[in-house]
């Protein structure tokens, strides 16, 4: 079971990736990061995300309220011109506020790869 490090090394080695980071999306602190952030500056690109992730997660509109069936979202993919962001949330023991943001490359990324890839490192983060 990987750790973050290992986790987003092993993120970094999808094809296009240009970076990825795990984050809380209640305070949108950057728990790791590895590689390119979009805008340039991770600490605001992991406070922009968080916040999307969290207005994905708490809104009905996306996420009907079903008691004891664990997180609501599973994940939140968005495509620009040039890249895809894929936001994958992650199940944990205590309070589940922490996603994963892959940034791949349009032209030589494989989202459909990248989806199946993060939803099982997903399972397999350990946070401690």
């Amino acid at each position: 079971m990987p750790g973050i490090d290992e986790c987003l090394l092993e993120a970094m080695a999808l094809p296009g990736a240009r970076g990825a980071a795990v984050i809380d999306w209640v305070s949108g602190l950057a728990l790791g990061t590895v590689g390119a952030c979009p805008g340039g500056d991770g600490e605001a690109g992991a406070v922009e995300t968080a916040e999307f992730a969290r207005m994905a997660a708490e809104h009905t509109a996306f996420a009907p309220a079903e008691a004891g069936k664990g997180l609501p979202v599973q994940d939140v993919i968005v495509t620009t011109r040039d890249g895809f962001h894929l936001l994958c949330f992650v199940e944990t023991c205590f309070d589940s506020s922490v996603f994963l943001h892959l940034w791949l490359d349009r032209d030589t990324g494989n989202l459909a790869l990248a989806r199946l890839r993060l939803q099982n490192l997903a399972e397999r983060l350990v946070l401690a």
